[in-house]
């Protein structure tokens, strides 16, 4: 199935979520480009909600641009397969080798805000990311590594404590939100 069938298939958790997939579509049917960072207003990333076995533990990176604990995730550079991104990025950034796909397609969908920065010694204009997110499961003693040149730390967080540790406050809606979607799909007393 390709992107947009996927994206207009989603069916939303919440209000931002509906509001965000109707923008997703109205810009990839405006702009041929949203694959890419050559469109530097909007483009797509994916993302990842890392979780343990028992669903108590997320895995966060801390992330060197935005000086902040936060999700694994990269930018789709013309991939339209979002799934092969995400796991690409969570292996680069975290270390971890074995990535078991929880969410069926989208996880959950969002439209993010990054401002300008300096990214490898180049300016970076304020744009925004039609972030795809997807939810996996791993063994939490398998070994983790940095990224030295995007991350200074790999570690598990409380799960209940992932929006206390990010220092980026319109994340904590987002890291909320995907543990609510956690918690509704996997009660924690079925665990």
């Amino acid at each position: 199935m390709d992107l947009q069938k996927q994206i207009e298939n989603f069916v939303p958790f919440n209000e931002q979520e509906q509001v965000d997939k109707e923008m997703i579509l109205e810009y990839m049917n405006t702009f041929a480009d949203v694959l890419t960072r050559e469109n530097k207003m909007c483009h797509f990333t994916a993302s990842s909600w890392i979780v343990n076995k028992e669903r108590t533990k997320v895995l966060m990176i801390y992330h060197n641009i935005y000086q902040s604990w936060a999700w694994t995730g990269g930018h789709a550079d013309g991939d339209d397969n979002l799934l092969h991104v995400a796991l690409k990025e969570a292996e680069e950034e975290s270390g971890l080798k074995h990535l078991k796909v929880l969410s069926d397609g989208i996880y959950s969908l969002e439209i993010l805000t990054v401002d300008s920065h300096i990214k490898r010694g180049k300016f970076v204009p304020s744009h925004l990311h039609l972030d795809y997110c997807y939810l996996f499961e791993t063994d939490e003693n398998e070994p983790l590594k940095t990224k030295e040149d995007e991350n200074s730390g790999v570690k598990w967080i409380d799960i209940d404590k992932a929006t206390e540790v990010t220092n980026e406050s319109k994340m904590v809606p987002i890291y909320q939100k995907l543990n609510d979607k956690l918690f509704k799909l996997y009660p924690k007393n079925k665990q």
